[in-house]
């Protein structure tokens, strides 16, 4: 029988960080890594080339191969315009249940000396494994060792190479193919790490939607210069026409309106560009931190919540563009993942950028003074 002193009170731990509201609402945040490792075979794949596209400040371009026989290409990156012969490195991407063995890799290690042999392309410069559920310990030392590597994958060519490369035919490793793989620089294999893999995602826009944790900050958006772009003619061009319509006088130009009967007009242009630049600001910063298509959803729905006041009979454009730029302020966005960062000036001044393309017109053409 079990003794009495045997048998423990309860007693949970200390947890390991200090609770938080958030962790109330959410539960502790799972590490990347262990996500990453729970991902199915299509969030993998989703995954690394997302993380792919973090490789474009490596090489002049980088692709993935998705026709039938891969010939042991993956993910390439290629260093010039040279394309293969200018230097290129591979990347292979492996999702298993396990840590990478390898019995996992010796096909692959065939595949590259094959058809680099069969002058389908030239070695690469470099060889990464990639694996969602890391590189087990065995592989990692072998990695290591390139000389080791070698003597085992020529060990292993029989059993995993000679009918795996291709179901059309067999591969003996013979003749001018084992003096290809004798003079082979196994070197070039090497592999990347989760963590590695998670830190080069960090710097896409696909980072915050994939894991969470919120955006980085957005960067002071300066002092509309002086003279304005030659993006912002359009949008300015209607303000000026929303400005005349008010004052039943034509205006042609920006000096124009210094010299109005209307002083205001002056202040409330400085403030209408001073918005068109807080959402160009943020179109820039979307690029860089969400997936490509969210600020334009941001465009759309900040349009329907102010078109239906847009769209009232209104004393003149002026007036049209007053109303319409208020509403704009009360649009609600929650279910934008630009939502934590967006500002009243962004919603406002996407009312310009909608008007530089002709979506809002605060003076139609028969109206235009």
């Amino acid at each position: 029988m079990i003794a009495d002193e045997d048998m423990k009170p309860i007693s949970p731990g200390a947890p390991v960080s200090c609770p938080s509201a958030e962790h109330v609402s959410t539960g502790i945040p799972i590490p990347k890594p262990m996500r990453v490792i729970t991902f199915s075979p299509a969030e993998w794949e989703s995954f690394t080339q997302e993380w792919a596209s973090s490789l474009k400040d490596l090489y002049v371009r980088v692709a993935r191969h998705t026709g039938s026989g891969d010939q042991g290409v993956d993910v390439a990156g290629f260093v010039n315009d040279g394309v293969w012969e200018g230097g290129w490195d591979n990347y292979q991407c492996k999702h298993y249940d396990h840590p990478l063995r390898p019995s996992d890799i010796w096909v692959e290690v065939g595949k590259i000396v094959y058809y680099s042999y069969k002058g389908e392309y030239p070695p690469p410069r470099k060889y990464y494994f990639i694996a969602s559920r890391v590189i087990g310990t065995k592989l990692g030392k072998l990695i290591e060792a390139p000389d080791k590597l070698k003597e085992e994958a020529r060990k292993n060519w029989e059993s995993s190479c000679e009918n795996g490369i291709t179901e059309t035919f067999s591969i003996p490793l013979e003749g001018d193919l084992l003096r290809w793989f004798e003079e082979f620089d196994f070197s070039i294999f090497s592999s990347k790490s989760v963590v590695e893999l998670i830190e080069g995602h960090s710097k896409t826009s696909f980072h915050s939607v994939r894991f969470g944790g919120g955006l980085p900050p957005r960067p002071e958006v300066p002092i509309p210069p002086e003279d304005h772009d030659a993006t912002e003619s359009r949008y300015i061009k209607q303000l000026l026409n929303a400005y005349a319509d008010h004052l039943g006088t034509p205006i042609n130009n920006i000096s124009d309106i210094s010299v109005s009967s209307k002083p205001f007009l002056k202040k409330d242009f400085s403030r209408q560009r001073e918005r068109f630049y807080h959402s160009e600001y943020l179109r820039n910063y979307a690029r860089d931190t969400v997936p490509e298509g969210t600020f334009e959803r941001l465009q759309k729905e900040i349009y329907h919540g102010v078109v239906d006041i847009y769209d009232d009979n209104h004393a003149d454009g002026l007036a049209r563009m007053r109303a319409t730029v208020t509403q704009a302020a009360q649009v609600s966005i929650i279910s934008n993942p630009l939502a934590s960062v967006v500002q009243t000036q962004d919603r406002q001044g996407i009312c310009h950028q909608l008007a530089n393309d002709d979506q809002l017109i605060w003076v139609s053409t028969d109206e235009e003074v």
